[in-house]
């Protein structure tokens, strides 16, 4: 099993969830974060004011998938996610040792 962690623009959650569904993935985490990259923040201006934003709002998504849907996965998400500027994300695939669910004991592939 594979854990896949995507950081994404909060825009394209809709159309990476719907994308996902279609290929099979069943649920998924998501969380609101702030974050930088490259791009090091952004310059914003407030009632005349010019101030700098540090961090950005992004979108955390948590899936966990069988070892051949993993590559699947990935590709659906950079292909969905993909705008071509900067700060479109990044995508991490950690081993998942076990899943464990919690209401009929079923682990494994089972579980997800």
């Amino acid at each position: 099993m594979k854990f896949v962690i995507a950081i994404i623009k909060p825009f394209k959650l809709e159309a990476v969830r719907e994308a996902l569904s279609e290929i099979g993935v069943e649920g998924m985490t998501v969380s609101e974060i702030k974050g930088y990259g490259r791009q090091k923040g952004q310059t914003e201006i407030y009632r005349g004011a010019e101030y700098s934003v540090s961090f950005l709002p992004k979108l955390k998504l948590e899936i966990a998938v069988s070892d051949e849907l993993a590559p699947k996965v990935t590709e659906t998400i950079t292909a969905t996610a993909q705008s071509g500027q900067i700060g479109d994300g990044k995508i991490f695939v950690l081993d998942l040792e076990n899943a464990l669910r919690i209401r009929t004991g079923e682990s494994g592939d089972e579980a997800l």
